[in-house]
């Protein structure tokens, strides 16, 4: 079943590149008492991704955290390495936090994974963005397709 308005974010265990290396993150460590702007990507270093999604969220994250936004994360199903090399190549800084869900399990647990076998990506997520206060979902804007319109960071300022 997919996640909807509403509902709270499954526990999940995530990883993220630091300066010291590789570091796990709960949910809870993400989400507990915050509120976060979470994007997925179907994968890092790929074309959409690279060029759109993840410049727009950097671009504005002055502008979602001045609408009450505490952070902004981005997940997707890549390992550590290639999120943290991702982010460096992409100069995102502090401004969006990286969450490798390498196996997947918080996209599946979401009910938003992406089969991209037939591109020889396996299970992936589907790309969609979502707010969550403390948890809890309150805007979910799913992408059809391989469309990029409604889970950008500009339709998500559009909504605050």
């Amino acid at each position: 079943m997919t996640i909807k308005v509403g509902d709270q974010l499954p526990q999940a265990n995530f990883m993220t590149m630091t300066a010291d290396g590789p570091k796990p993150l709960s949910s809870d460590d993400v989400f507990k008492g915050k509120t976060v702007a979470l994007f997925a990507v179907p994968g890092a270093f790929t074309p959409t991704c690279s060029a759109k999604h993840l410049p727009g969220f950097v671009e504005k994250a002055a502008e979602l955290k001045a609408k009450g936004v505490d952070a902004i994360a981005c997940v997707s199903v890549n390992d550590v390495f290639v999120m943290g090399a991702w982010g460096k190549s992409q100069d995102v800084g502090e401004s969006v936090l990286l969450l490798a869900d390498g196996n997947g399990a918080f996209t599946k647990a979401l009910g938003l994974e992406l089969d991209g076998s037939k591109f020889g990506m396996g299970q992936r997520s589907q790309r969609y963005s979502l707010v969550a206060e403390d948890g809890v979902v309150k805007t979910l804007n799913v992408e059809e397709g391989g469309d990029f319109k409604v889970s950008s960071a500009d339709y998500m300022l559009a909504q605050f």
